[in-house]
C-alpha cells in the first residue's frame, strides 16, 4: 500500500505541475505496422486515454489508430509486405519509414522524445526500434508480442533484453518469458471485439445471398501479395462446389484488386467480416489473425499459407511449431485443415471444403473444438489491462 500511495502522490503532484504549465503532456510513440496491429493499437489508445486523457500518441498506424487520435508519422500501409521477395520492391520506403520513426524516438525528428515506446507485433521492424529506445533511455512496452517462439526461437532472449515489460495475449507466452523479462498475461483482445452484430439471415438478405444454399466466406488476407496469391485459388475452389460465396475485405482500399480477381457476380464486402463469417457455413482464409477470430465465431475453416518459393524455403528452416493456424496451435491438434504452399490448389481446397460441408458430424466436431479456444484465452479486458501497464510505466509506478 505504501508504494501505491507514493505513486499516487507523485502522480497527483505531476498532474498539478502540468496544470500550471510546468510539465508537458506525456507522449507515447506507438508502432503498429499491420492491419491487426492497427486494431489492437486503437483499442489500447482508447483505453489509455480513459486513464490519462492528456496523453499524446504519435507513431505508425492506419485508419483505426488515426481515428483513435494518434498523430500518424508513418502510415502502416507503407510498411506492408508479405515476405522476402515481396520486400525487395519496398526496401527504400521501409528504410525511410524506419529512419523517421527512429528519429522520433531519439528526438532528431523535431517532434520531441517520447516518454514511452509501445510496440505491437511486427518484429523485424519493432525489435530494431526497441534497441534504439533502450539506448536512448526510453522505456519499452511490447503489447501482443511477436510470435518469435514459432519461427525464430533464438530471438526470445533478444526480445526480452530489449523491452521493459511484455503484455502477452496467450498464456503459454507468459511461461515462455518468465524469468527473462517482466511479463503479464493480459488475455486476448479478440475476446471482446470478435462478435457478430447482425443475424445471419439479415446478413444474407443485405447482400443478396440465398438463405437456402451453403455460404462460403473468403478471407484472402490484408496484404496485396496475399490476395494475389490466394484469392484466385479460393474463387476457383468455390466454382467446384455447389455453394455461394462472398469476399470479406480487410479494408475498402483492397476492393479494386479483389474486383480484378473475382467474377463480377461475387459480392465484395468491407467492414462486415465478423457478420459474414458468422453467417457462413465455411470459411476459406489466409493464415494469420483471422484464423483466431474465425475460431472465436466457431465457424469451420480451411487455412491457407502460400509464399514465394524463396520466402517459404527460408521459413522452413526457421519454423519450430507443428501448425500454422492459431486455433490448431492453441488446441495442440489439427482441429481444422491447413494447406501449405504447393497444397494450395483449387482442387485441394475444394476437397477439404467438401469434407466439411458434406459431413455435418465433422462440422459439429470442429465447432466443438473451436468453442474450447475461447475458454483458453483468459477474460475480456486485454486492452484495459495493457493500458494500465502503459499508464503505470508513464507515471513511474511500474
Amino acid at each position: 500500500m505504501t508504494g501505491q500511495s507514493g505513486a499516487a502522490g507523485a502522480l497527483a503532484a505531476h498532474d498539478a505541475a502540468r496544470a500550471q504549465g510546468r510539465v508537458r503532456p506525456p507522449t507515447v510513440l506507438l508502432v503498429a505496422g499491420e492491419a491487426s496491429g492497427d486494431l489492437r493499437g486503437a483499442e489500447l489508445v482508447t483505453a489509455l486515454r480513459a486513464l490519462r486523457p492528456d496523453v499524446r500518441v504519435v507513431g505508425v498506424g492506419g485508419e483505426r489508430l488515426r481515428a483513435a487520435g494518434m498523430e500518424v508519422l508513418v502510415d502502416a500501409e507503407e510498411l506492408s509486405a508479405m515476405g522476402v521477395t515481396e520486400l525487395f520492391g519496398r526496401v527504400g520506403s521501409i528504410l525511410r519509414s524506419y529512419r523517421r520513426v527512429r528519429g522520433a524516438i531519439t528526438g532528431d525528428a523535431g517532434t520531441g522524445r517520447p516518454d514511452l515506446v509501445v510496440l505491437i507485433d511486427f518484429p523485424d521492424f519493432n525489435l530494431r526500434l526497441a534497441k534504439v529506445a533502450r539506448r536512448s533511455g526510453i522505456r519499452v512496452l511490447y503489447y501482443v508480442s511477436p510470435q518469435v517462439w514459432a519461427w525464430r526461437r533464438y530471438r526470445v532472449r533478444t526480445l526480452a533484453k530489449r523491452v521493459d515489460h511484455l503484455a502477452v495475449v496467450f498464456p503459454f507466452e507468459a511461461e515462455l518469458y518468465r524469468g527473462l523479462a517482466q511479463v503479464s498475461f493480459v488475455g486476448h483482445p479478440a475476446l471482446e471485439t470478435v462478435r457478430a452484430t447482425s443475424a445471419p439471415a439479415d446478413v444474407r438478405a443485405r447482400h443478396g445471398l440465398a438463405s437456402d444454399r451453403p455460404l462460403v466466406a473468403l478471407l484472402p488476407g490484408s496484404r496485396a501479395a496475399e490476395i494475389r496469391a490466394l484469392l484466385p485459388v479460393m474463387v476457383e475452389a468455390v466454382r467446384r462446389l455447389d455453394v455461394q460465396a462472398v469476399v470479406a475485405l480487410a479494408h475498402e482500399g483492397l476492393r479494386p484488386l479483389a474486383r480484378e480477381l473475382c467474377p463480377p457476380e461475387m459480392p465484395l464486402v468491407a467492414g462486415e467480416t465478423y457478420d459474414l463469417v458468422a453467417a457462413s457455413d465455411l470459411v476459406l482464409l489466409a493464415s494469420g489473425s483471422a484464423t483466431l477470430e474465425t475460431a472465436l465465431l466457431e465457424r469451420p475453416m480451411v487455412i491457407m499459407y502460400r509464399l514465394s518459393p524463396v520466402t517459404y524455403a527460408l521459413a522452413r528452416m526457421l519454423v519450430r511449431v507443428p501448425f500454422i493456424g492459431m486455433p490448431n496451435l492453441i488446441l495442440g491438434k489439427a482441429a481444422v485443415p491447413e494447406l501449405i504452399q504447393a497444397e494450395v490448389t483449387p482442387e485441394r481446397v475444394a476437397a477439404e471444403a467438401r469434407r466439411i460441408l458434406d459431413d455435418p458430424v465433422r462440422a459439429a466436431e470442429i465447432r466443438a473444438d473451436l468453442a474450447r479456444v475461447r475458454s483458453m484465452l483468459g477474460e475480456p479486458g486485454a486492452a484495459k489491462r495493457a493500458a494500465e501497464i502503459a499508464a503505470g510505466m508513464l507515471d513511474g509506478s511500474l
